[in-house]
């Protein structure tokens, strides 16, 4: 059987469904209490709150712990391993490790940083913001062939803020020492001296000496005051008051002993033992200050007033930048409808923000959804639903997704939040959008391509949406099933100019596990398009008995020998 584009309408007797692993493109219902007041809900909104994980053997925590490099996603090891990484204590780190899902660890997230929200019953994070413009200020001030938050400067920035004075020497030269560092002229390396008045769990009148002795701008902290001597192993150079005196032993300075007198006699030696504990301290990651906020950010109860159903999608734009569209779906008969001049009117605002793991804000949108229906035809009406589609541009990486639904006359309100990991179309790597099913696809006129709602290029794609309970997108048997796949990546072959692969399409009834149809076509038959060729098909599902079907697309580059099968599952009523 050969399949035909929709350019040549020509419907192709497909049905759809996806495996028992679901596509990045499906999700599901998972709400969370988003800083919204629990005491303004009626207590019958409140479902009971999730069980305890099962806590792990000691064989599943190594296990969990050794694992986590390789399962775990680049945006979860960066946040850990350098957003954080001065800041997170040992057991905030190993809990995070020991965490399974996604959704676990975005949910570790936000409690890490609402822990350390000075003012928590507000949107704005201070301590957050405040971290991440240090992290911009050290990248900016401080760095040396590496990144500035990765020095000596910039992690005691970080963490520990500006100082209150800063004794700076960017080109060293001849310096005077202080008595308690034995006195007398040497010439010195470029060196940084950071006065704080008082650090928490330090104590007062704290001073940092940051040296760069290879005078590359790469200062580091250093614990021995004679490391910043650029004579101390120039033979008779730059000797202390001390050593003039005979008090002191240039050897002992040489080899960063400890014990040594200024000329007056005083051992030096536990000051330099009360500079290696200070260091530690420095090094130790701040104490949690907000300790009572751990009961409040472990307990989220999760309600659902206003129900909707809600189904994220992912099509490549450039080689950095995914369109992400968002399609939300509410029933006519979870609307409210208020009678007016014999018309029944229902009205829902939505309002959606996508933030970044770190917290900045990527893109907010809002609008109303209404229906007016007259009298004697609401009863039909109600057996709708009503779609909201909004595409928002994202670069590749890990967002957080935060909806509030509001039923206007009901007065009700739901709230989802979820996690939109947006995926890197590698140019190497044969890759496919979002598997979409449509109950529209229609070719739209050229002044509308690129806009208005469930436009995707120059198609309109109308997708529809699985219900939060976990069934499958429904189709009527007196409907047509349509698939729209972008595929990317695909390679020339250099002799035809063209690409050079199958695409095969298997469906299967899931519940008697027989195959209902097998195609196969050339990517050739889409003509000279480049490494990029966009499957819409249409079939009609008069001839599909009811039940749970599924589609998988097998998807072969013959010239580079790359593989994929995106899949889909659908319910025919």
């Amino acid at each position: 059987m050969r399949l035909s584009s929709l350019r040549r309408a020509v419907p192709l007797v497909l049905a759809l469904s996806l495996l028992a692993i679901p596509t990045l493109a499906q999700s599901s219902q998972e709400e969370r209490d988003e800083g919204t007041s629990l005491k303004n809900l009626p207590k019958a909104s409140k479902k009971e709150a999730p069980a305890e994980p099962k806590e792990l053997t000691p064989e599943e925590k190594k296990e969990r712990l050794r694992s986590f490099k390789t399962e775990v996603g680049k945006t979860y090891r960066n946040w850990l391993d350098q957003d954080v990484r001065y800041i997170i204590s040992p057991e905030e780190e190993q809990a995070f490790k020991l965490l399974s899902t996604d959704e676990e660890r975005d949910a570790f997230i936000e409690s890490f940083w609402l822990r350390r929200d000075p003012t928590p019953d507000t949107p704005e994070n201070e301590f957050r913001e405040e971290h991440y413009r240090r992290i911009q200020y050290a990248n900016e001030h401080f760095s040396a062939g590496v990144a500035g938050w990765r020095t000596d400067r910039g992690r005691i920035y970080i963490v520990w803020g500006a100082p209150d004075e800063i004794d700076s020497h960017p080109s060293g030269g001849t310096y005077q020492r202080e008595m308690s560092e034995g006195g007398g002229t040497t010439s010195t390396f470029p060196f940084e001296r950071w006065r704080y008045r008082y650090l928490e769990g330090i104590g007062n009148e704290v001073i940092i000496e940051f040296v760069d002795s290879c005078q590359c701008n790469e200062y580091r902290i250093s614990l021995d005051p004679n490391e910043k001597d650029a004579l101390l192993h120039t033979p008779g150079g730059g000797q202390t008051m001390s050593e003039q005196m005979g008090h002191g032993n240039r050897a002992d300075r040489m080899m960063g002993t400890p014990g040594g007198t200024d000329p007056f006699g005083a051992n030096t030696g536990s000051k330099q033992f009360d500079a290696i504990e200070r260091y530690a301290k420095l090094n130790t990651p701040p104490p949690v200050k907000f300790k009572d906020l751990e009961e409040k950010v472990n307990t989220k109860l999760r309600y659902n007033l206003m129900p909707f159903d809600l189904r994220t999608d992912f099509v490549r734009v450039t080689a950095d930048t995914d369109l992400v569209p968002i399609t939300i779906q509410i029933k006519a008969k979870d609307m409210t409808f208020v009678q007016k001049d014999g018309i029944q009117r229902a009205s829902v605002n939505i309002f959606g923000r996508i933030s970044t793991i770190t917290g900045r804000v990527a893109a907010t949108f809002e609008d109303t959804v209404g229906m007016d229906e007259p009298n004697d035809l609401l009863e039909q009406a109600l057996k709708t639903t009503q779609l909201y589609w909004k595409a928002i541009p994202l670069r590749p990486g890990m967002y957080k997704l935060d909806l509030a639904v509001k039923d206007v006359n009901g007065d009700r309100v739901g709230t989802l939040s979820k996690s939109i990991p947006v995926p890197e179309f590698d140019e190497e790597k044969l890759s496919a959008s979002s598997l979409i099913l449509a109950d529209l696809l229609e070719r739209v006129p050229a002044k509308n391509v690129g806009t208005g709602s469930f436009i995707i290029g120059d198609t309109k794609v109308r997708p529809r949406v699985d219900a939060s309970n976990g069934k499958p997108a429904s189709f009527r048997r007196d409907q047509k099933l349509n698939v729209f796949l972008q595929v990317y990546n695909l390679q020339m072959d250099q002799q035809a100019k063209r690409t050079k692969g199958t695409i095969n399409y298997d469906v299967m009834n899931i519940q008697t596990n027989k195959s209902v149809l097998h195609a196969e076509e050339a990517t050739a038959a889409y003509g000279n398009t480049g490494d990029q060729i966009t499957i819409e098909k249409s079939m009609p599902l008069a001839n599909l008995e009811p039940g749970l079907y599924s589609l998988k697309i097998t998807v072969q580059d013959d010239v580079s020998k790359q593989t994929i099968s995106p899949s889909a599952r659908f319910q025919v009523e």
